[in-house]
């Protein structure tokens, strides 16, 4: 049987891995200090937080919407479990849990509010990440926390053999996130929800329900995020998920995750998660400004976005063609 090849399809697919080699031949032109495996672990070990809370947002682009308070939920990680340890006393696996049950009940309530109240996403996202904010600087009084037990660095620094230990529960979050939307009756529900609510709805699918498990979801894996970050960085800082969610959100665009729902691979999101760590590194080994930074990372998301929309425009081929 003849098919016809479909370039949008295969761009939107496959597009991203040729990006991300392209990229980093040019930063290991640029600079030598780029291919160094030193440097290589590093970018490894900066990604893998930007991985796992990629997995989790992706259930809330895959319905439409968006969860904004990711960023906030990993300060307010760092800030409760770091202040647990630290001024209460606790074990650090009781402090680990109950963070990321606490972030895990925060995205619940966003999950609610969208699903139940029928507040648009964004809002609803917008509001928790200034109130967690908020209350994360009311907990630690704007100062960071440290003096953590021994053995809990190894979360973030640690390494089982040559390979570092976050980049391992990346790994494992990765193939979670790629089971439930690819194995899973639910990931099912969360395709044809983003697809079309209403067919959806008349499908016999509990459509609240899939929204509010996105949101849950999607706390779930910013907590775990968070845990790594501070281990990582081995100090609970009040701002340490500034601007987190504007990464996450660039690394599943790039990784063709349509912004308007219906459409999204795991797998994709490995290789716009690396593009990201690549351009951040690489950016950074070039001695360029915060600012350049920002002027380039806005500029991907603006390009990934462009093409998402073109795509579904059928702008790439003759005819309009659905992506299946």
């Amino acid at each position: 049987m003849d098919k016809k090849f479909n370039f949008s399809v295969f761009f939107r697919r496959y597009g991203i891995y040729g990006a991300f080699v392209i990229l980093c031949a040019i930063f290991a032109i640029a600079s030598p200090a780029f291919l160094r495996p030193s440097n290589l672990f590093n970018i490894a070990r900066q990604v893998s937080m930007l991985g796992i809370a990629s997995v989790g947002m992706t259930f809330a682009l895959l319905l439409g919407g968006i969860d904004l308070s990711i960023g906030s939920l990993v300060t307010l990680v760092n800030i409760v479990c770091a202040g647990l340890m630290v001024n209460f006393g606790w074990n650090p696996v009781l402090a680990c849990m109950f963070s990321v049950l606490m972030t895990t009940f925060f995205g619940l309530l966003n999950g609610l509010a969208v699903a139940n109240i029928g507040m648009p996403a964004l809002i609803v996202t917008l509001c928790t990440q200034t109130i967690w904010e908020g209350v994360a600087f009311i907990l630690c009084g704007g100062m960071p926390i440290f003096g953590f037990p021994k053995g809990f660095s190894f979360i973030g620094q640690g390494y089982i053999g040559p390979v570092p230990f976050p980049v391992i529960i990346m790994i494992v979050v990765l193939l979670l996130g790629m089971v439930i939307l690819n194995s899973s009756y639910f990931g099912r529900y969360f395709y044809a929800v983003g697809g079309n609510e209403e067919a959806a709805k008349l499908s016999g699918i509990n459509v609240k329900m899939v929204k509010t498990l996105a949101y849950t979801l999607s706390g779930f894996f910013a907590g775990i995020a968070g845990i790594v970050f501070l281990s990582r960085t081995n100090s609970g800082q009040p701002l340490a998920g500034k601007g987190f969610e504007f990464d996450v959100l660039t690394a599943i665009a790039l990784g063709g995750v349509s912004v308007t729902g219906g459409y999204g691979r795991v797998s994709n999101i490995v290789a716009g998660v690396c593009i990201i760590g690549v351009l951040q590194n690489g950016l950074v080994l070039l001695n360029t400004s915060q600012y350049t930074q920002m002027v380039a990372k806005g500029i991907v998301l603006f390009i990934a976005v462009a093409f998402d929309c073109l795509s579904k425009m059928g702008i790439f081929n003759k005819k309009k063609s659905a992506i299946a």
